[in-house]
């Protein structure tokens, strides 16, 4: 159970200022549909705004513009939805694994282990690879040879770090492959989510920067370059050598072919297949093919009404 804590004392940690009765207790985060008089629930849009009018929340996380529509104590925020993954941290913050490697896996002589690193059963980091500081690895976890991983990382069962890229050529109808004497390199503060797995390049290394966030079962090719504070939704499939910018965001299962180029501060909605480089930063949507959005919604549109007319 997280300890209580009034709306003054949340403000005096995490900024923000308070609307109603400061001294309003909440020990936990809700939606608004879920929230009892003791949550805190957050409201960032005028299509929830029926969920507003009804919730039980006893306070809320509110944008300025958004403050009158609501007599319940609030705290007012420029930006409601980071203040709140801020808040959740307050009440929920993250449960690591004790520091020290679990006696059920497997760590090579010669790998490299930081201060504080947590290593779960079943868990094998090969030779030569390297684990920074305060890094968790969740059961199961496989590190190949030769991998390094920065400080603070999270990586989720399953993951698997530096197994062979998809590296053959074709002779006489039979395939040849291709010895994959890359590694990966994964900078500070990435998370990892489960049954993700991350190539080895062929020739030079895979690398995830700073920051990186990947959901749940994701495949990354060999020599991917991800850039810092990326976020990645769950099945989705980079191939090999593509390279994608800084503060990007890539759907759930869009593909980004290889050897293509995303530049800083592109976001890929979900589904999408990216086939060509995208060389201007905005958000790109669809599959017959990809197109700047509101180009691709005038398309979508298009196509329905010719559909209505012939149908």
């Amino acid at each position: 159970m997280a300890v209580p804590l009034t709306l003054g004392e949340i403000a005096s940690r995490l900024g923000g200022r308070v609307s109603g009765d400061a001294a309003t207790r909440v020990e936990q985060v809700a939606s608004l549909e879920r929230a009892g008089p003791r949550h805190i629930a957050f409201f960032t849009s005028m299509r929830y705004r029926d969920q507003l009018a009804a919730t039980r929340a006893g306070a809320v996380v509110v944008a300025p513009a958004h403050e009158a529509l609501t007599t319940l104590p609030r705290i007012v925020t420029e930006r409601p939805y980071p203040y709140f993954a801020r808040l959740s941290q307050l009440f929920n913050p993250l449960r690591l694994q004790p520091p020290g490697v679990d006696p059920a896996a497997v760590v090579a002589k010669t790998a490299r282990l930081g201060e504080r690193v947590s290593i779960g059963p079943g868990c094998v980091v090969g030779e030569g690879a390297a684990i920074g500081d305060d890094s968790c690895l969740y059961p199961r976890v496989v590190v190949y040879p030769g991998c390094a991983i920065g400080r603070r990382a999270i990586i989720h069962s399953g993951a698997v770090i530096g197994a062979d890229g998809f590296g053959i050529a074709e002779e006489d109808g039979r395939w040849i492959k291709i010895p994959q004497i890359g590694s990966v390199r994964i900078g500070d503060d990435v998370e990892i989510g489960a049954n993700t797995t991350i190539d080895r390049g062929a020739l030079e290394d895979t690398i995830l920067e700073d920051g990186v966030k990947l959901d749940n079962q994701i495949q990354v090719g060999h020599n991917v370059r991800i850039g810092a504070h990326t976020a990645i939704a769950g099945c989705a499939g980079i191939a090999g050598s593509a390279d994608i910018g800084r503060h990007c965001t890539i759907g759930g299962a869009a593909v980004i072919l290889g050897h293509l180029r995303l530049v800083d501060d592109v976001h890929v909605s979900a589904g999408t297949l990216v086939s060509r480089s995208i060389l201007k930063p905005g958000t790109y949507t669809g599959v017959y093919p990809f197109d700047e959005n509101q180009s691709w919604a005038r398309g979508a549109a298009w196509l329905r009404r010719q559909g209505k007319k012939h149908g």
